[in-house]
């Protein structure tokens, strides 16, 4: 999604707390990027989680009092950025942060510190939920990523926005017609993303599952899969377009706020198996590009599954849905709502 706003926005630049160039592949090569002090931190890079109580000073730091148009990209600090009156902040907001919100007890479980560290981390989640509602009071118009985020701003931070989908670049994937007998799964290996439950089910039924990605998990994962389970870990662009393409259906047992696998995956003709929660529900029709599951536990997935095997699901009606979000469709709109708000600005 950066990509796409850096080419329709070729001589803006990026500010960032951050930039770890190998990371990001070397995409941004050529930008003018401009990160906050936290660059010259020791460990901020590959530990940035414990640096959460900086962020909000490295992010007011930025100056922004040449623009007249700024646009933040936002799942947690960049919307806190410090404009003057006669500037405009239009907040692209990917979801409130969870792990300030509903996801807050979750978080300071799962935080890997010692249990006398987690004792102390309550307090500062509630300053810094305090600095993020008030955060969230100097954008001017906020744009969400989907129906289910736009909830979300409105539930915590009383505001109104517009839904702008996020896009797939459906020119990168194809339609197969050899289908193999394998599931598919992709993403990185995190708790949250409940490829444990694929696993599970999947151990049970003894169907093949091919998992693409890497992360935390990768190690308990593969502990616990049968021999029906492939995790292939990282993948090029070519072999991952490939996997989608010959797979039954792409399993998607977790809430995302908007969710491009899916997309990915309907993109190459594939329908997908996908719990009903998140932005999903938006972006797959049920019964004709993917069907849903209610619950996330063993019984609901596989319930899907043997459902799915019920159902014909045609490739060129799963095609036809991806593209609704190609990323020509996204930066016309994207484009086209800047024009508007960029009306007597000068510099963005």
């Amino acid at each position: 999604m950066l990509q796409v706003l850096c080419a329709l926005y070729p001589r803006a630049p990026i500010y960032t707390l951050l930039y770890d160039r190998d990371a990001t592949g070397g995409v941004f090569d050529g930008r003018v990027i401009k990160t906050s002090f936290l660059q010259n931190l020791p460990f901020t890079k590959k530990h940035h989680r414990i640096f959460p109580l900086l962020m909000p000073l490295a992010v007011e730091q930025f100056d922004f009092s040449d623009y007249d148009l700024v646009l933040s990209v936002s799942a947690s600090f960049a919307k806190g950025i410090i404009s003057k009156p006669r500037t405009k902040h239009i907040c692209y907001c990917l979801t409130p942060p969870r792990f300030l919100w509903d996801n807050s007890q979750k978080f300071v479980e799962e935080f890997g510190y010692p249990k006398l560290v987690k004792k102390f981390l309550p307090p500062f989640i509630t300053y810094l939920r305090i600095w993020d509602k008030e955060a969230a009071l100097r954008v001017d118009e906020f744009w969400s990523i989907s129906g289910f985020i736009q909830d979300r701003v409105k539930k915590y931070y009383s505001k109104d926005s517009k839904v702008i989908y996020p896009p797939v670049n459906a020119g990168n994937f194809r339609v197969s017609d050899k289908i193999s007998d394998y599931f598919f799964m992709a993403g990185r290996l995190v708790s949250y993303k409940r490829f444990d439950l694929a696993v599970k089910v999947f151990n049970k039924n003894g169907l093949p599952l091919k998992i693409a990605g890497i992360g935390p998990e990768f190690k308990k994962l593969k502990s616990i899969a049968g021999k029906n389970i492939e995790f292939l870990g990282l993948v090029s662009d070519e072999k991952l377009a490939n996997l989608y393409s010959r797979a039954q259906a792409c399993i998607f047992p977790q809430e995302e706020d908007f969710g491009i696998v899916p997309l990915e995956s309907m993109a190459s003709g594939r329908p997908v198996i996908a719990y009903r929660a998140g932005g999903v529900a938006e972006t797959v029709a049920e019964n004709e590009t993917g069907i849903f599951f209610n619950e996330q536990n063993p019984e609901s997935l596989q319930a899907a599954i043997e459902k799915f095997h019920d159902l014909d699901f045609k490739p060129e009606d799963c095609r036809k849905q991806a593209e609704k979000f190609d990323v020509g469709i996204f930066r016309d709109k994207f484009s086209k709502l800047i024009g508007e708000a960029e009306t007597g600005s000068k510099k963005i």
